[in-house]
């Protein structure tokens, strides 16, 4: 994952821009626009997040408005518009989750990494965060980490610190 700070210029990869190509040419001619989701989440694989620079040469690749990207960007709670860890932790905020002890389990994350919601760890290592339904109800609390998005189901303080303290030794 490349680092580049908000204001950093962005010049994309031959690579990357290859992949942007074969998205694109899944839709029809003139409406490249419609790859704005793939190519947003390819960016942000790259970068691990997507910055008004990065969001800027995206919208002169499909030759769109810059607005046009922050809209998409901002809207969808998948896409980071701000630096976050290599792990991002995401446990699930709503009534099923909360009732078998999420909230407790988030406290335990922050009071465990030290950071509050959506900061990032010292080390870079870790953020965290609370989202919507992750679909699992029957097993919750649950949390999926990303960029990979593996769920991790029935947790308990105990089990959220060895996941923790494994990804530490990746």
């Amino acid at each position: 994952m490349l680092k580049v700070e908000e204001t950093q210029p962005v010049e994309f990869s031959s690579t990357l821009v290859a992949k942007f190509d074969e998205v694109v040419k899944r839709y029809p001619e003139g409406r490249q626009k419609s790859a704005l989701l793939p190519i947003l989440h390819l960016v942000q694989a790259e970068y691990g997040w997507t910055s008004v620079p990065a969001m800027d040469k995206v919208a002169e690749y499909l030759n769109i408005q810059p607005i046009e990207v922050y809209e998409v960007a901002s809207f969808y709670t998948m896409y980071f518009l701000e630096p976050k860890g290599k792990y991002v932790l995401e446990v699930c905020r709503t009534g099923p989750c909360c009732l078998v002890g999420a909230e407790k389990i988030m406290q335990h994350i922050e009071n465990k990494l030290g950071v509050k919601e959506g900061e990032v760890t010292a080390d870079g290592m870790f953020s965290w965060r609370g989202v919507e339904c992750l679909a699992a109800c029957g097993f919750g609390p649950v949390l999926q980490i990303g960029p990979e998005y593996t769920f991790y189901e029935n947790l308990t303080e105990q089990s959220v610190d060895q996941l923790i303290d494994d990804l530490r030794k990746k």
